[in-house]
């Protein structure tokens, strides 16, 4: 039951980081195709100026939460997927610098190389995100004593032994890049105005025919890579109402875009990054790693979990972080709601 708890706070972390910094990826994507002069240039970094940092402490916050509650799943997953971390870590820097250096030299040349930064980074942070998900979904090469090693590729395959890159994990990522770009896209529509707004919907609405055909190719290929994956739902199907509240999302979605109800159409790509989140935590419970060598090895909650008496004595901390996180988020939001203008 503690480690169930936690468990569930631990997903709940993780989903408010894809949400929040999910959006600002999703800018950084659209950021060439969106703004086309440099005062809405100016606009589109304006809208995620005063929140993108805070919005960042989620990932901290998720990292902490599982070193605290299932330490081993943390050496595991940081020494298994060290090249992929390095990597976030130096995008993660790249995208900081791009914010901040941008206005340091008035250069059309310097101000369009640090664009192109805020772009690239963006971009491969939606992306290494998406094949994060995709390898914690598929399982990685665990041996008996819980530790994994991945290599960048193996045969694009998955497998025994696998690679962090396979069809599967691309799929993913992929699907990951066009379901944060219609965030981003939605976010943008109801954060501006004018013309900067209108782009942004029909953005949004050029990414919802590629949201449901890759999610629909997920689910297609889910069977043949994770065959496991489904017990979850059989046993208890109670798990099938995050995938109607998916459903639902995505036709809100889709009837708030043509109806120009910017911030319900927020509220519904919110929704559906959320019920995507929650059906890949429900299909993979009780496990953190699944493991591709033998079901044994895998890593779940109830082995890698801290000693009962230490998740019991966190349990006093976790409502009060929470609290802190929640209200500053609440906070800064409310300080700077409604559409960015020119001035």
């Amino acid at each position: 039951m503690m480690e169930t708890l936690w468990y569930t706070a631990l997903t709940f972390v993780l989903t408010m980081y894809v949400i929040l910094d999910g959006y600002d990826l999703g800018v950084a994507i659209l950021f060439p195709f969106v703004a086309t002069d440099e005062a809405e240039r100016g606009m589109v970094r304006a809208t995620i100026g005063p929140v993108w940092t805070g919005n960042e402490v989620w990932l901290i916050a998720a990292s902490a939460l599982l070193f605290l509650s299932f330490p081993k799943a943390y050496a595991a997953g940081f020494s298994g997927f060290y090249l992929g971390l390095i990597l976030l870590l130096w995008l993660l820097m790249g995208r900081g610098l791009a914010f901040e250096l941008r206005a340091h030299i008035d250069h059309p040349l310097w101000r369009r190389f640090w664009d192109t930064v805020f772009f690239v980074t963006g971009l491969s942070l939606a992306f290494l995100l998406g094949l994060f998900v995709g390898n914690v979904i598929r399982g990685v090469p665990l041996a008996a004593d819980g530790y994994f090693f991945l290599p960048l590729w193996t045969d694009f395959r998955p497998g025994l032994s696998p690679g962090i890159l396979d069809w599967f994990t691309l799929l993913i990522g992929l699907t990951m890049v066009v379901l944060l770009a219609l965030h981003g896209a939605s976010y943008l529509a109801m954060k501006t105005l004018g013309a900067l707004q209108e782009r942004s919907r029909v953005l949004a609405k050029w990414a919802m025919l590629p949201a449901v055909l890759l999610l629909s190719a997920f689910a297609v290929a889910l069977p043949f890579v994770q065959t496991t994956f489904s017990v979850n739902f059989e046993e208890h199907p109670a798990g099938y109402v995050w995938v109607a509240i998916g459903l639902m999302a995505l036709a809100f979605l889709f009837v708030c875009q043509r109806c120009h109800r910017h911030v319900a159409a927020f509220v519904s790509s919110s929704m559906l990054i959320t019920s995507c989140l929650a059906v890949m935590s429900w299909g993979t419970y009780p496990n953190l790693f699944v493991a591709t060598t033998d079901p044994a090895h895998s890593v779940t909650i109830h082995n890698a979990s801290a000693g009962a008496d230490g998740l019991h004595a966190a349990l006093w901390w976790l409502p009060l972080g929470l609290l802190v996180v929640v209200s500053y988020q609440v906070l800064i939001h409310r300080m700077f709601a409604g559409p960015v203008t020119p001035d």
